[in-house]
Formats: C-alpha cells, structure tokens, sequence
C-alpha cells in the first residue's frame, strides 16, 4: 500500500542541509552505487546486447543536458529506450503530449523500441544513472533531474525542485509516475526536500526495490 504524503502549505521550502545528514547521504550514495554498478554489470552486458541487436546503428547508452543542483547543467546516462532520431522526432508528438506542466510524456510513444519498452517499464534503463551518482552530479534519493527547456518553464515556487541534488528515486518514482500530475509531482518532491532525513532515503531506496519491476505506470 502507498504511504500518504502530506502536501505542504504553497511557500519556500527550507531544505535539510545539516553537514552530517548531506556527509551520510553522500557516503551512502557512493558505497550503493560502487556495489550496484558492480553487481549490475551482468544486466549492464545483456541490456547492451540486446540493444544493438535491435538497432545497430545506435548507441547503447542515451546522454541528455539536465538540471542539477542550483541550475548547473549536466549530461545525464540512461540505457537508450529509443530509435536513433527520437529528439527530431519529438517536435512532431509535441501536440500528443498526455503530461500537465512543462513535460513531455506519452504512454504509447512510437519512438520507443520494443526492448526500450521493457527497459522502460522496468526501470532498467536507469540504471546507468549509477554513474552521474558516483560522480556527485545525482544522488540515489531526490527529485528527478529535468531539461532545460522544462526549467526554463517553471515558477519561482516550481524552481525549488533544484535546491537539492537530483536524485534517481523520489515519491514520484514509487506513487503513481506517469498517473501523477505535474502539480503533484512538484509538491511530492518539495514535502521531500522539507522533510529528507537519512532514514527516509533509506526507505524510499527500499521502497523503489520493491516497485522496480512491472509498474505499469512507468512509460
């Protein structure tokens, strides 16, 4: 059963930014994603098989601009879910987008690739994410980096999604995903940000394990 998370009152939220919760949060980070990417490797060989198996000419690995912490800018890894040219082709679906606020979503994207799909649905395809944690650029547990054209969108009320360092799960990731409106994903991540404690990132990181595979919100 999904916990209940209290929305706050509309106003700045102050974040948890104790040096010994952020010492803990980073110490967890690099010693999770040092063991995951070491026991993923496995996943990591097949997913990439599997890929250029269905599409030759692409790459296995997918990089994107993001917004991390404060506005600063990275390259973000995901496996690559779909053909080639998705983001030439992403002007063309703009109209189909199925998302409120300023992101794009669609449950049946023709863009993707079957095994994209899989991946998707699964999450695996975050997995690569492992490394922009190790390197400091996203952390297991905070709200999901956006792009920069979806930044450049939001309020000043919407802006404190990138007070804190993004991260590769959130309330977001294990509440509904795709059924969640963009209002409520940006108050789930603000009550997280008000809210975050080492033991809450635990949880979330426990709870994410338990819903990893087969949501059927995840597209």
């Amino acid at each position: 059963m999904t916990q209940e998370v209290k929305y706050p009152v509309k106003s700045i939220v102050d974040p948890n930014s104790t040096r010994r919760y952020l010492a803990a949060k980073r110490t967890l980070d690099i010693v999770s994603a040092l063991i995951g990417l070491i026991v993923l490797m496995p996943i990591f060989l097949i997913v990439g098989i599997c890929i250029k198996l269905e599409d030759p000419k692409g790459s296995v690995f997918f990089q994107q601009q993001r917004v991390g912490k404060d506005g600063e800018r990275f390259d973000m890894f995901k496996f690559r879910s779909m053909v080639c040219n998705a983001e030439e082709l992403k002007a063309c679906l703009i109209q189909k987008n199925e998302a409120s606020g300023p992101v794009f979503k669609m449950r049946h994207d023709p863009r993707v690739t079957r095994v994209g799909s899989f991946i998707r649905r699964t999450s695996i395809d975050e997995f690569p994410q492992l490394i922009n944690v190790l390197k400091g650029q996203m952390s297991l547990v905070g709200p999901r980096p956006a792009l920069p054209d979806e930044v450049a969108q939001y309020t000043l009320y919407e802006r404190q999604r990138i007070f804190v360092v993004p991260g590769l799960t959130c309330y977001w990731q294990v509440s509904g995903r795709g059924m969640v409106s963009f209002a409520e994903w940006v108050e789930m991540d603000l009550s997280y940000i008000r809210d975050r404690t080492f033991w809450l990132d635990v949880s979330l990181i426990l709870r994410t394990v338990l819903v990893l595979f087969g949501s059927k919100n995840a597209y």
